[in-house]
């Protein structure tokens, strides 16, 4: 324990860090989790029982931490890998998302070019669309039941400053690999019937799933290869060879922080209908799968769930204050974005809300400082589900002592100053700045469209949503 590095997010990257894992108020549980208890209600798993050992210790029980554990087993069988979650697992970002998963936004490539060059952009592009298949191919694989289903994100177009921005966008998009069609009006008709649609753009790398459901059945896979999961642990320190736990002292030769990392740059507000009968949904026309988007620059994402509910989500620059992890003008804006995709007077009363914080930016940030055997993972953006897929593969091949493509992509770091130097406070302070700025440009955007009809001057301060 002399030996207290911090490696990952800056002079006090480790300590803030395990202040803030993703996931706002725990408190406040998604849909994901209630659909999970009524399905199969379990009891959380025994914490720590005093000091023990393993060959591996992963902190953080959240999709990058149990995708980090899954591929170590599949590499190495043998190893003794051991997980510890301070809540249960998946009660971060990861159990709390908006239900669907992606590759991510393909604009965030261009960040990528600028800093490594075209080619590292178009491989990392490639990379998180390999990881949509991934987990897919995974939970089937594995018979993980996660009302899986990819029908790909359907953004729609109602004025003819969206459908040029949108037809400029999929242009872009199509230089880095991503197979982004342009759809006129009638093809926008026969996914999903959006009133006032001019047209719209298809990307097929997207779908839905059940992210809690991902979570427990993977949880389940770990201890089934041998793994262990400690939840109700937290963990109060990381260094070289150890983590102290309020439960216990673990010694392992490699530690991984998987806890997302740092104070968060913005947050997430989602909402769920209760199920709708079949002609609401027959007269929505929207297909299994498919997630629907609306053209702002800050768009809504919204989705059938298996059980035939509409759940609508929003990104925000604002971090969840309220007791109930919520952001109430979000929800307010998701409230009229439901009213207004629905028949009229069609009863749909908002039976969940929640909020996430998000802890870092749209591209995944991990890295491996080889000699103290410290591992860490900053965050995998908003489309996390595929990312933190990614980032697990890259991490276990990484501690594997694996030199192949993964862990040669633009946002590995392999040793410790470059870890410190990715995450420090300045960093996330900056961090924080850039998504007020993004939201206020996305509003200032849309209204600027609003009044002159064509593309907003200011769509590339906005990000994506």
């Amino acid at each position: 324990m002399d030996d207290a590095r911090e490696v990952g997010p800056g002079s006090d990257g480790w300590a803030l860090a395990l202040r803030w894992s993703t996931g706002g108020d725990p408190a406040a549980r998604s849909l994901w989790f209630a659909q999970a208890e009524a399905a199969d209600p379990r009891p959380a798993r025994d914490p720590l029982d005093g000091d023990t050992t393993a060959d591996v210790v992963v902190v953080g029980a959240g999709l990058t931490g149990l995708w980090t554990a899954y591929y170590l087993l599949e590499a190495d069988p043998a190893l003794d890998v051991l997980v510890v979650e301070r809540d249960v697992a998946g009660t971060g970002a990861s159990g709390r998302s908006g239900g669907w998963y992606g590759a991510g936004p393909a604009s965030a490539a261009a960040r990528v070019a600028a800093a490594h060059g075209p080619e590292a952009a178009r491989t990392a592009r490639a990379a998180l669309r390999d990881a949509v298949v991934e987990v897919g191919g995974v939970a089937a694989a594995e018979q993980v039941d996660c009302d899986l289903a990819v029908g790909g994100l359907l953004t729609v177009a109602r004025t003819p400053a969206q459908l040029a921005r949108l037809a400029a966008d999929a242009a872009a998009a199509r230089a880095w690999g991503d197979e982004v069609e342009d759809l006129g009006a009638g093809d926008v008709a026969g996914l999903a019937r959006v009133p006032g649609a001019l047209g719209g753009t298809l990307a097929p790398d997207v779908g839905r799933l059940q992210p809690v459901a991902l979570v427990r059945g993977l949880v389940d896979v770990l201890t089934a290869h041998g793994a262990r999961v400690a939840e109700g642990t937290r963990a109060l320190r990381l260094s070289p060879g150890a983590v102290v736990t309020d439960q216990g002292t673990v010694r392992a030769p490699l530690v991984v922080r998987a806890t997302g990392g740092g104070a968060p740059a913005g947050g997430r507000q989602a909402v769920a209908t209760a199920p709708l009968p079949e002609d609401v949904w027959a007269a929505l026309g929207l297909r299994r799968g498919v997630v629907l988007a609306d053209g702002s620059h800050r768009p809504v994402r919204a989705l059938r769930t298996a059980d035939d509910r509409f759940a609508l989500s929003l990104r925000s620059a604002r971090r969840p204050t309220a007791p109930s992890g919520q952001d109430p003008t979000a929800v307010l804006r998701l409230h009229r974005a439901l009213a207004d995709l629905l028949p009229p007077g069609t009863p749909a009363p908002i039976t969940h809300a929640w909020g996430v914080a998000l802890a870092g930016g749209p591209l995944p940030a991990l890295g491996f400082d080889a000699d103290a055997g410290l591992a860490w993972a900053d965050g995998t953006g908003d489309d996390g589900i595929a990312a933190g897929n990614l980032a697990g593969r890259t991490l276990a091949e990484l501690l594997t002592g694996g030199d192949g493509a993964l862990t040669r992509l633009p946002w590995v770091v392999r040793d410790a100053a470059g870890g410190g130097s990715h995450g420090g406070v300045g960093r996330r302070a900056a961090a924080r700045v850039a998504a007020a700025v993004r939201e206020g440009a996305a509003a200032l955007a849309d209204r600027e469209e609003r009044v002159t009809g064509r593309p907003s001057r200011l769509t590339g301060l906005t990000g994506e949503g």
